[in-house]
C-alpha cells in the first residue's frame, strides 16, 4: 500500500510564503483559459492583452473578455507590487536621510566639545607653566632641558694655514 497524499500535504502547508515579495520580478503561472501562462506580471498582462485582441479580431468576444479579465487581474497585482516597492524606497531615503542628520548633528557637537576643551592660547610671548624649568632630583634630564643650562658652544671656523716659501716646499730633484 501507498502512503496517502495527506501527508505530504501538511507537510507543504507547513511552509510560509509570502507572496508579496518582490513581486515584480517573480514568475507566476497562471492557468488561463487556453492553457499556462508563465512569466513576470508584466510579461504575462502583455500576454493576455495580444491574446484578447487575437480573440477580437477572429470574432470571439467571450474569449477576449476573459483574456482582459485575466490581464487586468495581473495588472492590478503589478500596480500593487510596484507601488509597495516604491513605498519601501520612500522609508528607505527617509530613514537615510535621518542617519546623515543624526551623523551631522554628532559631529557638530563633537567638533564644539573638542573647541570648548581645547587648552586656551596665551596671550603674551610667555611660555606657559609646564616650560617653566624646575630643579627636581627625580626628573630626568631630557636633551631640550640640557641646552638651556649649558653654554652655546661656538662654531668652528677654518684656520688658514701660515704662507710658506714655494722654492723651500719643492724638493730637489736627483739624477
Amino acid at each position: 500500500m501507498r502512503p496517502s497524499n495527506k501527508s505530504r500535504q501538511r507537510k507543504n502547508n507547513n511552509r510560509r510564503q509570502n507572496t508579496n515579495v518582490n513581486a515584480v520580478n517573480r514568475v507566476f503561472d497562471s492557468s488561463g483559459p487556453s492553457g499556462k501562462v508563465r512569466g513576470t506580471p508584466q510579461q504575462i498582462v502583455e500576454k493576455y492583452t495580444m491574446m484578447a485582441a487575437d480573440a477580437t479580431l477572429a470574432g470571439d468576444r467571450v474569449a477576449a473578455e476573459n483574456y482582459q479579465q485575466h490581464s487586468e487581474h495581473y495588472s492590478r497585482m503589478l500596480t500593487a507590487a510596484l507601488k509597495e516597492q516604491a513605498e519601501k524606497q520612500a522609508e528607505h531615503q527617509k530613514q537615510q536621510q535621518a542617519q546623515q542628520q543624526a551623523h551631522q548633528a554628532r559631529q557638530q557637537r563633537d567638533a564644539e566639545q573638542k573647541t570648548r576643551s581645547a587648552p586656551p592660547t596665551p596671550v603674551d610671548d610667555q611660555p606657559p607653566m609646564a616650560a617653566v624649568e624646575t630643579k627636581n632630583t627625580d626628573l630626568v634630564e631630557t636633551p631640550e632641558s640640557s641646552t638651556a643650562s649649558k653654554p652655546k658652544s661656538r662654531s668652528r671656523t677654518r684656520q688658514v694655514a701660515p704662507k710658506t716659501d714655494d722654492a723651500a716646499v719643492q724638493a730637489p730633484v736627483t739624477e
